[in-house]
């Protein structure tokens, strides 16, 4: 974990903490927007003097001295102080969404419940219809974030595995002796959370790499350690198991430990029916034992008759059929991605100035980069009409003037409980892009939810559905919607389907993805971008449109400027 990550989940702790004892709710903010800015700061805090942890926004005297005295330390005093007060299990109630800092207390104080467990056993009793506020409705919600924490806490964000996977894999190819390495398993796979984290080296002699991986900084404990398995967990409870083949089974065991289960399943089923043999030692005939291929994936597929299928796709949900056929897509790549669609500054939400930003987009080398800041309907994040307009004469003026990137001015509009959005026609069209999402009354009924987004694909100005679904993984589930008639909506009006990379939302989902695809629907792959180093979201936006199986064509920012403008403007 950076040292940034570090410190802002102490900051954000630290206003639970001032939450949960009823401190001011001002201050409490205050460390909330601190927490964020520091964990979207693009330099690490170490390598900073007093003045430039000063000059990150939101980090005010107070702030920036914690700061420092965790750098110093690797503590903050206050917090600890705080913590002390506060049983862990208060705390941890604090996770379960739809239960609040305040209210955790009460169940403390009043049911004495100070932990997840006692919370379930607690509703499932009824000892909650006592307590004011408190009704079957609120059961069965409280019951679903209860859900959701646990299968959070039993799963790895897809940004936080491939971050720990890839240092591991740089660090141990350096090691001599390693021939190859790469991570393996449900991360291969791009799924959107992880379980645990699979990395596979080839190498004659396992132990060099064996006691480099139990030496790496990032491990926190070794769980169990042998000849060619090591698993171990990180300070952050990610759980990491390091195998080691021979360098001629590497292809045969790469397949095998990608997975899917499913997927492996269905191609041992395949090999019996030919006499063959497929495990992680390579594809062997079943009757003499001789093994036939091993040494790479390209090697075990072709024996099968079958192209290298790529592993984002290795679900058995059609791709072993499809590559029987040759019509396995060419998936889009992180290379053919030429825009970003939807980012944010420090107008509304972002953490970065405009400039900060624009400069970020013309390093990725983008040909167009759009700024959608929130729109006013969103009230905490105080637009108006003069800021808006404010900020577009700002970037007409950037517009060109970074390696002749185009600079858009967009919006996201917040689409409201009968399918409205913020602004009138008239001011929406001098936008050149509207991202348009839902961002309030989450637990409407199905037929008036799918209502609500219809109505909003009809406006001719929403260009793009943002994170349709608008879950947030681990915090709140997808709403109930009907996304077939919202998909038939997107098709009929041309409004384009967002991919949100943001590891917490990877919002639409690859299965989702696969059923718009039918529709004829177009996607949009976007960061989400709430500060520059957010803009690297964008990598998993495309391993889950890759996971839907969608080519460039699919997504409208890998066409040129003049195509992709030409969607833009028509009504």
């Amino acid at each position: 974990m950076r040292v940034n990550d570090e410190v802002a989940a102490l900051l954000q702790e630290y206003a639970d903490l001032l939450a949960i004892t009823g401190g001011d709710a001002y201050r409490v903010r205050g460390y909330e927007k601190a927490a964020r800015a520091v964990a979207g700061h693009s330099t690490d805090l170490a390598r900073l003097d007093p003045d430039g942890i000063r000059a990150i926004p939101n980090v005010g005297t107070a702030i920036a001295a914690k700061i420092e005295e965790y750098l110093a330390g690797g503590s903050i005093p206050q917090v600890e102080r705080l913590r002390a007060k506060i049983p862990a299990g208060v705390r941890e109630l604090t996770r379960v969404p739809g239960l609040g800092p305040k209210t955790a207390m009460v169940l403390y104080e009043e049911l004495d419940v100070a932990s997840v467990d006692a919370l379930e056993e607690a509703i499932r009793a009824g000892r909650l219809r006592g307590l004011r506020g408190f009704g079957p409705k609120t059961e069965e919600n409280l019951l679903g974030g209860i859900s959701l924490l646990r299968e959070a806490r039993e799963r790895v964000s897809l940004g936080e595995a491939l971050e720990t996977a890839e240092r591991v894999v740089a660090e141990l190819s350096a090691i001599e002796g390693c021939r190859r390495c790469s991570y393996a398993g449900s991360l291969r796979r791009m799924k959107d959370t992880i379980g645990d984290i699979d990395v596979l080296a080839a190498s004659r002699q396992s132990a060099p790499i064996m006691e480099a991986f139990r030496r790496l900084p990032l491990v926190d404990q070794v769980i169990a350690s042998g000849e060619t398995k090591t698993s171990v967990r990180t300070p952050s409870g990610a759980r990491i198991d390091l195998r080691v083949v021979p360098p001629e089974t590497w292809g045969a065991a790469l397949q095998y430990f990608t997975g899917s289960k499913a997927h492996n399943i269905r191609l041992r089923e395949i090999a019996v029916h030919r006499g063959l043999k497929l495990s992680e030692y390579g594809l062997f005939d079943a009757g003499t034992g001789e093994k036939l291929v091993s040494e790479t994936e390209d090697d075990v597929y072709h024996r099968f008759g079958l192209p290298w299928i790529p592993p984002q796709l290795r679900e058995d949900a059609g791709e072993i059929e499809a590559a029987q056929r040759g019509a396995l897509p060419i998936l889009v790549t992180g290379d053919e991605i030429r825009g970003d669609l939807h980012t944010h500054t420090d107008l509304t939400d972002g953490l970065a100035p405009l400039d900060e930003m624009v400069a970020a987009a013309a390093n990725r080398g983008y040909a167009y980069y759009a700024v959608t800041d929130h729109a006013p309907d969103l009230y905490m994040h105080r637009m108006s009409d003069e800021k808006m307009l404010d900020q577009r004469e700002r970037i007409r003026e950037l517009d060109g003037a970074y390696n002749d990137m185009r600079v858009l001015h967009g919006t996201e509009l917040n689409i409201g409980p009968g399918g409205e959005v913020d602004w009138p026609a008239e001011f929406l069209a001098g936008f050149d892009v509207c991202v348009a999402s839902v961002h309030s009354h989450f637990t409407q009924p199905r037929a008036e939810m799918t209502r609500r987004f219809v109505r909003a694909c009809e406006n001719p100005h929403v260009k793009i559905l943002g994170h349709p679904t608008t879950r947030i993984i681990g915090r709140r589930p997808p709403v109930d919607v009907d996304l077939e008639e919202v998909f038939r909506a997107c098709a009929r009006t041309g409004t384009a389907l967002e991919i949100d990379g943001a590891p917490d939302r990877l919002d639409l989902m690859a299965d989702h993805i696969r059923l718009a695809r039918q529709f004829g629907v177009v996607f949009a792959v976007d960061s989400d971008a709430h500060a520059a180093p957010h803009l690297d979201f964008m990598r998993y936006g495309v391993g889950t449109a890759q996971r839907g199986g969608l080519g460039a064509d699919d997504v409208i920012n890998t066409w040129p400027w003049e195509r992709l403008a030409g969607f833009l403007q028509r009504r």
